[in-house]
């Protein structure tokens, strides 16, 4: 499957349903797509990013337990509003900072950059290959029935998400489960991506201007690896 829409009219065309702000009234998606990609040229400024969220995640914590970092304890709150166990199945944001308290998974470039600058931001964020969508993203209460193709025991397996969970999806199945937990494999990214769509999840206290900062930095590192072209579109409840 290959995406046949526009960074433009794909961004125009995605969506987050009603119930989901019926959950989160302030919950806000920055989506941004970036063309022009080249992940080999990725140098040692990468690592530098790396150890920066690291140094940032035990900065953090020395002082704060993980539970209780603002904007992970609306995620675990939120969490909990659709019935997941924030202790089970942990937001990214909280998954990715207690890892970088030791050391952040190094995977590739891309993934690597935004994993840095979610810590160093501290908003969770999803990397995904623009390429392999098929059709708009859209964030939804599942029904259940939706596919959602991942590893089980080291295995390819497609799996299911829970009646009234919260995902993200596109025409073909589930792309992230549980709001921000798990991405697919369909649609990861690698280092043969050149067009990438990057989701930022966001719920107060975090701020507008705090969102737009993080897009910048993901932008700017991002610059890094190629002549670059960038389209954003920040989603949230209608007035």
């Amino acid at each position: 499957m290959t995406n046949t829409l526009s960074p433009e009219e794909f961004l125009a065309a995605c969506s987050i349903e009603p119930a989901v702000f019926e959950l989160r009234p302030d919950y806000r998606a920055m989506l941004i797509v970036v063309d022009g990609l080249s992940p080999s040229l990725a140098t040692s400024e990468t690592e530098q990013l790396l150890r920066a969220a690291e140094e940032h995640a035990r900065t953090l914590l020395a002082s704060t337990p993980v539970a209780e970092l603002p904007h992970v304890a609306a995620w675990r709150e939120t969490f909990r509003a659709f019935g997941a166990r924030p202790q089970r199945t942990r937001n990214s944001l909280e998954a990715l900072t207690r890892r970088a308290e030791q050391e952040l998974p190094r995977v590739n470039a891309l993934t690597d950059i935004y994993n840095a600058i979610s810590v160093l931001h501290q908003i969770p964020f999803g990397g995904e290959d623009f390429a392999n969508y098929d059709g708009p993203a859209r964030l939804v209460r599942a029904t259940g029935d939706e596919d959602f193709d991942t590893v089980a025991d080291g295995a390819a397996a497609i799996e299911h998400p829970e009646p009234g969970e919260v995902v993200w999806r596109d025409d073909t199945g589930v792309t992230c489960r549980r709001w921000n937990w798990r991405q697919c494999r369909r649609t990861a990214l690698s280092d043969s991506t050149r067009t990438a769509l990057f989701i930022l999840d966001v719920l107060d206290p975090v701020s507008d201007s705090e969102i737009e900062a993080a897009a910048d930095a993901l932008e700017t590192e991002l610059g890094r690896l190629g002549e670059i072209a960038v389209k954003r579109r920040l989603i949230r409840a209608s007035a």
